[in-house]
């Protein structure tokens, strides 16, 4: 035949005929972006991480739920780090994101103000939230991964666009595959993704429906640990009059990155319903299972994971821009519009069923702190 479909000149011609932008955008993300016209980049990232992590040991949890609720939107564009204004309702202020607690985005704030005097209008907004993530799931004991930069900020932040886009504590494990599936995230990477609860805290009436009135013939959820459902009942008593009541989602280990959250899943310590369902459903236990006894392949796969949600959507060129400052858009009237085809650089886009739980409920300030249900008092975490 004069045509073979696998021809690997035909494939590579027609990736540059259909994807020029694509290519494009790849070429401009690297891992030594910042060498030349930042060389400070890592030090100082790593450096502010490192002082805000010790005083505020919840800084860790606020920046990854910040990071993956940034990049499921818009893509990785800060866009959630914009603050409202007379004009514009801003992403931030969605009912799903006002509890992520101040301290994500005062690190990310430190952090851009001392590179903008050491390299300024050079670093982004958004590489340096995906830094800072990074940076700090390795410090509290989870994987290092790579990240290439040159990501630029984004020019939308709408409140309006929020719905449908995060998974809900309410939703069914189908529905949540589904979601993850339409980001070409696949069920492994939603169940490695999860483990993200292995660090932060969710809000009592995030999983108040568990604990009272569970069902006509039980008050609470059978599938909890008797004795954990009862302390989760004698925190949580007061929290239709005191939203801010917390627990750790993770109660063993709450302020370390590591696999017991998969551990403590087959002994009825989730704190999420949708947590027990990823032991409960044919889908997704069997990596349940298998990172409960491999703390080495979780973090493996859930490097390779994060890395993948790091890639969505990503800006570069006249799609974006290098904001002065992480809250604002460098023009206060930015035109809200959708018309910008940012580009996903993912390599292997995944056309299965996944994704990550909406990782680490917490509380809108450092103030209100998780209960430690090991210990009789609470747990001071700032």
């Amino acid at each position: 035949m004069a045509f073979c479909s696998h021809s690997p000149l035909i494939t590579l011609l027609t990736l540059v005929l259909l994807f020029p932008a694509a290519i494009a955008s790849r070429a401009q993300l690297t891992e030594n972006y910042y060498d030349k016209t930042c060389p400070k980049f890592n030090e100082i990232v790593h450096r502010i991480v490192t002082e805000k992590q010790i005083a505020t040991p919840t800084t860790a949890a606020a920046v990854l739920r910040l990071f993956f609720h940034d990049c499921v939107l818009e893509g990785c564009d800060a866009s959630l780090l914009i603050a409202s204004n007379s004009f514009n309702k801003a992403e931030r202020d969605a009912d799903i994101n006002v509890a992520i607690p101040g301290d994500g985005f005062d690190v990310v704030t430190r952090i851009k103000t001392a590179l903008e005097l050491q390299c300024p209008g050079v670093v982004s907004c958004a590489d340096i939230l995906s830094a800072a993530a990074r940076n700090l799931v390795n410090m509290v004991g989870g994987p290092h991964y790579t990240l290439r930069f040159g990501r630029k900020d984004g020019l939308i932040s709408r409140a309006d666009r929020v719905e449908g886009h995060y998974a809900r504590t309410n939703m069914t494990i189908s529905e949540i595959i589904n979601l993850f599936s339409s980001m070409n995230l696949s069920v492994q990477d939603l169940v490695a993704l999860s483990g993200a609860h292995t660090i932060g805290f969710s809000h009592c009436n995030e999983f108040a429906k568990r604990l009272f009135n569970f069902s006509t013939t039980a008050e609470t959820d059978p599938a909890l640990n008797r004795n954990y459902a009862e302390g989760l009942r004698k925190l949580c008593a007061n929290y239709t009059t005191n939203p801010g009541m917390s627990a750790f989602n993770d109660v063993m280990t709450p302020g370390k990155f590591d696999n017991l959250y998969f551990q403590n899943l087959q002994r009825g310590l989730g704190l999420l319903a949708t947590d027990n369902a990823l032991v409960t459903d044919p889908r997704t236990k069997p990596f349940v299972d298998l990172y409960a006894a491999d703390q080495a392949k979780f973090f493996e796969d859930f490097g390779q994971a994060i890395q993948r949600v790091s890639l969505m959507k990503v800006k570069t060129g006249k799609h974006g821009e290098v904001r002065r400052r992480c809250d604002a858009f460098n023009n206060l009237q930015q035109p809200q519009t959708l018309n910008n085809k940012p580009q996903d650089l993912n390599n292997k886009p995944q056309a299965s069923n996944n994704n990550p739980q909406d990782s680490n409920k917490q509380p809108q300030d450092s103030n209100n702190k998780p209960q430690d249900l090991n210990k009789k008092k609470k747990i001071s975490s700032a």
